[in-house]
């Protein structure tokens, strides 16, 4: 195991020698001070190769294959982070008066332009600072046209049980009835289902397609049709759009309001705890409700900072994470129109290729293997002749392969679920040597399961005990030796 930096403290050591101030030093603030703050004492090579070893021990998309099913765990461009590196860009403050700043202003309202062209949609806010984000900020705007309507006692937004899990925690947060709409055999929206709980008190309804199964909704039109004769709403959960980008458009099938994940299906960074970014687009009819500022061109060309007529509101300081959207705009241009289709298309085939080999090679239950599956595939850690084993000893021993295990345990509606999304990025050989390896693991489930119940082997940390990690959390450690 890697030493705790405070076991790598020596007294008297340091990283860096200060200089004499060269003004008139003032006290401290007595109320502030404390003797109970013992910081590491070490030089600053220690420091620096104590953090690298760490960081080599990670796993990242561009060590290797990162199927994370849901996640869109695609390769980031490093063009994107030339460009947001940028001094033009990079060192901007968001104080700066307009005038300073119309370069910046300018990709702001382009890559509105652009998200909205490619999800048909009137309006897009760039505010929201993730996915989750635009979602609650999604409900928000439904909730506050209702009221503008006259509506304002509707209070339920029906969520399919094969929706992202983020949807009831947005609609809770915003202070709205769940109401779970089931999925029918054949992996779509269960339509009597849903028209059964249409009535007066619904806000809308919120959606993911293509959805968690990997599978596009076919009653998607019709779906949308049934809401809206309702006088409900439509909200489309973005976060798949890696699927259909370029060949079908959400607003085009009836989705009045949708949020685009940036780090899933814009290449922008995706993990360790962000900044993520999660624009929201709208129908005309709900443009003048979307999160502001946003950015508008005025009669002189000019770009500036303005409200929509009956906004939310802010929902994000100043103007959202403005280095993902210089990495969003850059993955646009530098592929066109032509390219976001095949960025869909590519991504499809992928996972349509594992799926077609764990179907030939029997291994592992694949649902709904009947249908062709979009940009990810749900199959089943169920090995016949392997009943003891489960998905986390699969998961696990994926490490000693090294793969980093795909998406488990989701969607809730799957036993044993194995979620799988391979994106556009990888090869045909590394989809083979991933494939291969589950072939291999299934073998070694049904000869020698105590291997996958011990997995990972090789792995810096071996198999935790993830129940109690999670009822029992060990949020800091305390310095050896007291120091």
């Amino acid at each position: 195991m890697e030493p705790f930096i405070y076991d790598l403290s020596r007294p008297g050591r340091r990283g860096v020698d200060m200089p004499d101030p060269d003004v008139p030093l003032t006290p401290l603030p007595a109320e502030y001070l404390r003797d109970d703050l013992p910081l590491p004492e070490i030089g600053e090579p220690e420091v620096v190769r104590h953090y690298v070893r760490l960081s080599q021990r990670n796993y990242a998309v561009d060590k290797g294959f990162y199927p994370l099913g849901s996640c869109t765990m695609k390769y980031n461009p490093k063009i994107n982070e030339r460009m947001a590196r940028l001094p033009g860009f990079a060192l901007l403050h968001p104080l700066q008066d307009p005038a300073t700043v119309q370069g910046a202003m300018q990709l702001m309202y382009e890559l509105q332009q652009m998200l909205a062209e490619i999800a048909g949609f009137a309006a897009v806010s760039l505010q929201p600072a993730a996915g989750a984000h635009g979602e609650l900020s999604g409900v928000l705007i439904m909730r506050a046209a209702q009221v503008a309507r006259g509506q304002g006692h509707r209070h339920k937004i029906l969520v399919p049980d094969s929706a992202h899990g983020t949807n009831p925690a947005s609609t809770t947060m915003s202070g709205l009835t769940v109401i779970e709409i089931p999925s029918g055999a054949d992996g779509n929206v269960d339509l009597e289902a849903l028209k059964a709980q249409l009535d007066d008190q619904v806000v809308g309804l919120m959606i993911t397609n293509p959805s968690t199964l990997g599978l596009f909704e076919q009653h998607i039109v019709e779906i949308c049709r049934v809401v809206h004769e309702a006088g409900g709403f439509v909200y489309g959960d973005g976060a798949n759009l890696n699927a259909i980008m370029g060949i079908t458009r959400p607003g085009d099938l009836g989705i009045d309001v949708l949020h685009f994940n940036l780090h899933k299906t814009f290449s922008t960074p995706h993990g360790g705890g962000g900044p993520g970014s999660g624009p929201v687009g709208v129908s005309a009819e709900l443009a003048d409700f979307l999160p502001g500022p946003i950015v508008a061109q005025n009669a002189e060309g000019e770009y500036v900072w303005t409200m929509p007529a009956r906004s939310i509101g802010r929902v994000k300081a100043f103007h959202g994470n403005f280095g993902m959207f210089v990495r969003a705009y850059t993955y646009i241009r530098m592929h066109g129109a032509e390219g976001l289709r095949r960025v869909s298309e590519d991504a499809v085939l992928n996972a349509n290729y594992i799926q077609a080999l764990l179907k030939q090679r029997g291994d592992y239950p694949i649902p709904h293997g009947d249908r062709f599956c979009m940009h990810e595939l749900v199959a089943q850690g169920r090995i016949a002749g392997a009943e003891g084993v489960h998905t986390l000893d699969i998961a696990k021993r994926l490490i000693d392969y090294g793969f980093h295990p795909p998406t488990i345990y989701f969607p809730l509606i799957v036993p044993e679920a194995l979620m799988i999304e391979p994106t556009e990025t990888e090869t045909k050989e590394t989809l083979d040597a991933f494939v291969d390896a589950l072939t291999a693991i299934a073998q070694e489930a049904r000869t020698n399961p105590e291997l996958l119940h011990t997995a990972p082997h090789t792995a810096p940390v071996r198999r935790l005990d993830e129940v109690r990690a999670a009822r029992q959390p060990i949020l800091a450690r305390v310095p050896v030796g007291g120091r």
